[in-house]
């Protein structure tokens, strides 16, 4: 029968259908597929096409859940076979197809080919080929040569035996559909997030799908770790509007993945939620998602994303940029600020909290910035009322909350005075202070990811449980552009149980504050008296001189006034009125801000007030604080100096600053003197000669000298310290030179030795002056290191001292010069010589040396052999001396040594010889 029908239908042939083309989106089963369009501005047309003349095995079925009685229906012999050759074979392809039958439901039948014409693969046809479907044979008209061919390709498959015509009846091929797992958790952890294979069997919405899992046929539900799209809400009528992009976004996902062999990663089941990430040879669906704008990124899930969260972040950070689909109308938290505000380098000055800081702009500009998505430690469910209830007790979060203290130290030992990178991350808008003042009112801040050598501080503070991360609104952009890493480092420090997420008892900082406590001022005054140098840290400045400072060996907070200077006095409130500032008390204070606050230095108490303040020195760094607001001109030096070790170099200080009539001396006159004429007593020359040894020699004939008697204490200072380096050796590039600081430095023999700072031109060429030996010496600050308070200038003074000759004038004709201390240097310099002091100078004592074997006067040697002239003393006492050198400097001439050769030339100004009279 087969056999005619086709031969008739080759002479009556049927008239064609129009054809038509389309793009395979899904297989429904061996004789059925849905074909989509085109898609233009949106998800394209989509139609159920039932391939003509044919049947193929129903797919297994769940059962309704309206209806109780149903049961779950396996697969058909070869069902799945048969839509799994569809499957391979159309997904994503283009075909073209006639519709030759349509019912009354509206479903439709007809011939479908693979390609854009007739000429491709008939799908009908090769189903039948393969024994994956059956002809409908009942009805067949004799004028149908498609139904005809149809019967003639079963006939030979039947022959062939080839799929359900083999042997067996196909009863092994069924497959038994798994809905539901007992345990998704345990299944998901026995998988150990490695690849499984999977068809996609549809698509919910862009980012949860439902896969079947190969080889055990698990149908589960599958959300995109890390992503979310958006959604079709249902309505109370049973309908589902989509949110905006919905569609598009499932579109998206669809197209690409619906029915692929792909690779799942299952990841974690949080509330019976799998999340997976799904792996295609084209590309992450998941990443594409954010490129596109068709997804965000969740914070919940994106902890459990396996192929690095930055990649999401990153995707979604295109996405914003290009503004594209959801993100069409996104304004960037920082798009109104320039690239320079957005990212710049700054010095920090101060700590505010445990999550903000004062940092300096090259502007000069003070600039406080809030370490972005973290909160600092803070008391937990206690009300103000509750925290204030002993009124006898002050609250001081620093010391009273858990941490605080722990927080802040970590951020004032790693940031004070350093420079750090700031990238301003968002700025959060001021708030008005809500529920009755309940929740205060907040300024507007600046929030900003911190860097310092490529260290970011809020991950920092968080790793070791010193801070914790905000958690926002899924829609709230407003955080660190590295929140997925604060979110990884909370989660190593809760793990590890450190700090705030510790079980451990809280460490407890019992902090005594005897500021203005005159008499527990009074106990404690004889204590820091003996105690010399005292450590301290400044927690405040009130005023250029006026500080508060932290004993971390006492655990004492105390206020201190710097002793034997004036400081301009700021503005403060009196009973008649508010007192205006004096001129430059602002100035001083930011000095003094600049340079100790929150600083460790050094403290010398000598004395305290009647209001239980305590007075004496600062130091930091080498540099006592008092003297250096008197060299910038912020400060006058007081008569209680006078007693103090400091007090001529506080005066030579102030003598510089009025010479240059700056700040306070700006408007300063020197009052006219009435020359008095000085009666003094006369006296006789005293000659002590002491032994010394001769280290270094200048270009203009100064000396400088160590005293024989002190000569091993500094051997062992030097033994001792150089020890203390070879067991701790410095960090190259760690100290950061300024001018005045004392440091170590190695020089060219490769050992180290104590320095004093002289200039800066920059970390290559430092200027450094060697304060045992009196050398100068340029080298780059790698050379340099911080010099331990154990071997600084108070446990031994600088051994260096700086001398000139007495009763000698150099020449000023460089070769000249050059002769006379090419002559020193040969005879005396790294050897023992005697020295006494003569005259005073304006820069250093005057002094005779003698040899120390022979007892000659060098510097009379100097006369005698015509190197140099006679700087004539009127000094009585002095004239037994000057005349025995101006009878050597006539012997001299008289032969016409050296500079005498010509003559003696002071007679005619010879001006030309490089000498005046």
């Amino acid at each position: 029968m087969a056999s005619s029908a086709s031969a008739q239908a080759q002479t009556n042939p049927a008239p064609a259908s129009p054809l038509q083309r389309g793009i395979v989106k899904m297989v429904l089963s061996g004789c059925a597929i849905i074909v989509r369009g085109q898609p233009r501005g949106g998800p394209p047309p989509e139609r159920q096409i039932n391939l003509s003349n044919i049947r193929a095995g129903a797919l297994a079925r769940r059962a309704a859940q309206s209806q109780p009685d149903t049961k779950d229906t396996p697969d058909e012999p070869w069902a799945f076979q048969a839509r799994e050759f569809l499957r391979k074979k159309m997904i994503g392809k283009e075909v073209c197809f006639s519709v030759e039958i349509k019912t009354g439901l509206g479903r439709e039948y007809g011939m479908v080919y693979l390609g854009k014409d007739t000429t491709g693969e008939n799908i009908a046809e090769s189903l039948v080929t393969e024994g994956l479907a059956t002809v409908r044979r009942e009805g067949i008209r004799g004028n149908n040569p498609d139904q005809a061919r149809l019967c003639d390709l079963e006939d030979q498959a039947k022959a062939a035996k080839k799929g359900m015509w083999s042997e067996g009846g196909g009863a092994h091929t069924i497959r038994d559909l798994k809905y539901s797992i007992e345990n998704p958790r345990n299944f998901v952890d026995s998988l150990h997030q490695k690849p499984v294979n999977a068809i996609i069997e549809h698509v919910r919405d862009g980012s949860v799908v439902r896969a079947l899992l190969l080889p055990d046929y698990y149908l589960v539900t599958v959300m995109l770790s890390g992503i979310k799209c958006p959604t079709f809400k249902r309505e109370p009528d049973g309908t589902e509007t989509p949110e905006p992009f919905a569609a598009e976004a499932k579109f998206f996902t669809e197209s690409r993945l619906l029915q692929r062999d792909v690779q799942i990663i299952l990841e974690s089941c949080p509330n019976q939620v799998i999340l997976g990430t799904i792996l295609h040879p084209n590309g992450n669906i998941t990443e594409l998602l954010l490129k596109e704008g068709f997804a965000r990124c969740v914070d919940w899930s994106m902890a459990v994303y396996t192929q690095g969260a930055d990649k999401l972040r990153a995707a979604e950070r295109s996405a914003k940029e290009r503004k594209v689909r959801i993100w069409k109308d996104y304004v960037a938290p920082t798009a109104n600020l320039d690239q320079k505000d957005r990212q710049f380098v700054a010095k920090v000055m101060q700590v505010v909290n445990a999550d903000a800081i004062v940092v300096k702009l090259n502007s000069g500009e003070h600039k406080t910035i809030h370490l972005s998505s973290i909160r600092p430690p803070r008391i937990e469910g206690e009300s103000n009322q509750e925290k204030n209830k002993d009124k006898d007790k002050r609250f001081r979060p620093l010391y009273d909350i858990p941490y605080m203290f722990e927080a802040r130290e970590f951020l004032r030992k790693k940031l004070i005075g350093k420079k750090v990178n700031v990238t301003v991350d968002y700025i959060r808008a001021a708030t008005a202070a809500t529920d009755g003042g309940s929740i205060p009112a907040f300024p507007e801040r600046t929030c900003a990811t911190v860097t310092i050598g490529g260290i970011n501080i809020a991950e920092a503070l968080v790793s070791k449980g010193l801070a914790t991360v905000i958690r926002y609104r899924q829609d709230d952009d407003q955080r660190s552009s590295h929140y997925d890493e604060l979110l990884a480092a909370e989660a190593r420090a809760i793990k590890n149980a450190k700090g705030l997420h510790s079980k451990k008892e809280v460490p407890i900082h019992r902090v005594a504050d005897i500021s203005g406590e005159t008499q527990k001022a009074k106990q404690f005054l004889p204590f820091l008296q003996r105690a010399g140098r005292s450590e301290a840290v400044v927690e405040y400045v009130f005023s250029g001189s006026r500080l508060k400072l932290y004993m971390p060996k006492e655990t004492c907070l105390i206020t201190f006034l710097l002793a034997g200077i004036e400081c301009p006095r700021g503005s403060r409130s009196t009973p008649g009125g508010v007192q205006e500032a004096e001129p430059f008390s602002d100035e001083a204070t930011l000095f003094t801000k600049e340079l100790v606050l929150q600083r460790e230095v050094e403290v010398e108490v000598e004395s305290m007030d009647k209001a239980g303040n305590f007075i004496g020195w600062l130091h930091i760094d080498g540099v006592n604080l008092s003297v250096a607001l008197v060299e910038h001109a912020l400060s006058k030096v007081h008569f209680t100096a006078e007693r103090s070790p400091y007090y001529k170099t506080l005066l030579s200080g102030e003598e510089a600053a009025r010479q240059r009539k700056e700040k306070i001396w700006a408007n300063y006159e020197e009052k006219p003197t009435e020359e008095v004429v000085q009666v003094t007593e006369e006296k006789e020359r005293i000659a002590n000669y002491r032994p010394v040894y001769v280290t270094e020699i200048t270009d203009d004939l100064h000396i400088y000298t160590q005293d024989v008697e002190t000569g091993t204490q500094l051997e062992n200072l030097m033994e001792t310290m150089r020890a203390e380096i070879a067991a701790h050796p410095p960090v190259e590039g760690s100290y950061v030179p300024r001018r005045g600081d004392y440091c170590i430095s190695k020089f060219a023999d490769g050992e180290w030795y104590r320095a004093r700072v002289e200039k800066v031109e920059s970390l290559a060429k430092v200027h450094v002056f060697y304060i045992d030996y009196g050398n100068r010496e340029t080298v780059p600050s790698a050379r340099l290191a911080a010099l331990s308070p154990a071997f600084n200038v108070r446990a031994l003074p600088a051994q260096a001292t700086e001398y000139t000759f007495a009763f000698i004038q150099v020449p000023q004709d460089e070769d000249a010069r050059a002769d006379v201390v090419d002559s020193v240097v040969r005879d005396i310099q790294n050897t023992q010589c005697l020295l006494n002091v003569e005259y005073g100078g304006a820069s250093c004592p005057h002094v005779t040396l003698q040899f120390s074997d022979s007892k000659e006067d060098v510097g009379l040697g100097l006369v005698k052999e015509g190197m140099v002239m006679v700087d004539v003393r009127k000094e009585k006492h002095l004239q037994k001396m000057v005349t025995e050198y101006l009878n050597g400097q006539e012997s001299a001439k008289t032969a016409r040594l050296n500079i005498w050769r010509y003559g003696d030339f002071r007679a005619d100004d010879a001006d030309e010889f490089g000498y005046n009279r």
